[in-house]
């Protein structure tokens, strides 16, 4: 009998376990979009380093995101520029591709860029565009948009990308997962006179995979840069503007947790003075 118990007890956990969602504790971070770094704009540079100084009197943040955009032209000296700048944050950072970053005929490819991240940055372990990192039981999915070969703003999630993302949601189906890139897949609000030039190419299909899937918190990207927040089928959509345009700003993200509810996103739109 005692046995017999023991063998119920072991199949209530398991089920427990295996039908509810991990508990996430809460967490913040902040995200810097479209920084537009370039060596030839000391105004560009002295912006980064202003907003890397706030955000080091920030308290509680666990990382910072970039996402995309982060140099102006797809040169060496302006990523290693940027990276020099990035290294003076006291917490990770993790970096995301925009239309700006790469073009591969001018000789600043994808993996270049990441090997360059990597030789600036030793614990940054990431070695493709597309990549996964946890923080305080969430899973944060970097996804890239970005094209190489023929640059442009136009945003193209391609087919392996898609797949990729598709099979990390499905390995993190109990869990919360917050995606980072660059291009949204829901537009803000007052950008339809740009969608022509900046939008999402065939953002269809990406819409729909988000439909099969119920663990995406947000999707936080920035490119049009431009302030707006929504909600679409339960999932956050947040842009963020651009940190060189005035006011010169990068937004501060909260993830609260309370057990049995699901976890609720706060921002701030966080403005900073740019010094001499």
């Amino acid at each position: 009998m005692k046995k017999f118990i023991l063998f119920l007890f072991g199949i209530f956990v398991f089920f427990i376990f295996t039908n509810t969602k991990a508990f996430a504790e809460n967490i913040r971070f902040v995200q810097i979009s479209d920084s537009h770094l370039s060596v030839d704009s000391e105004y560009s540079m002295k912006v980064l380093k202003n907003a890397v100084e706030d955000i080091n009197k920030q308290e509680g943040v666990s990382f910072v995101v970039f996402t995309g955009d982060n140099i102006n032209n797809p040169k060496e000296e302006n990523l290693r520029a940027f990276l020099s700048i990035a290294a003076r944050l006291n917490v990770p950072y993790y970096v995301v591709l925009g239309n700006h970053d790469v073009y591969k005929s001018n000789g600043l490819s994808k993996v270049r860029y990441y090997e360059i991240l990597r030789e600036k940055n030793i614990l940054y372990p990431q070695r493709k565009p597309n990549y996964k990192f946890t923080k305080n039981g969430f899973v944060f999915l970097i996804v890239d948009g970005a094209k190489e070969v023929i640059p442009g703003a136009v945003g193209y999630y391609r087919e392996d990308t898609l797949s990729w993302l598709e099979k990390e949601l499905n390995k993190n189906s109990k869990k919360d997962v917050v995606i980072l890139q660059h291009f949204p897949v829901e537009y803000p609000e007052g950008v339809e006179t740009r969608l022509r030039t900046h939008r999402t190419y065939k953002v269809e299909e990406y819409q729909a995979l988000l439909e099969k899937h119920h663990n995406v918190l947000a999707v936080i990207s920035g490119h049009f840069h431009v302030n707006s927040e929504n909600m679409k089928d339960g999932v956050y959509h947040i842009s963020t503007p651009s940190l060189i345009g005035l006011p010169n700003s990068y937004k501060i993200i909260d993830i609260v947790t309370t057990k049995e509810f699901s976890p609720i996103i706060y921002t701030q739109l966080r403005e900073f003075e740019v010094k001499d």
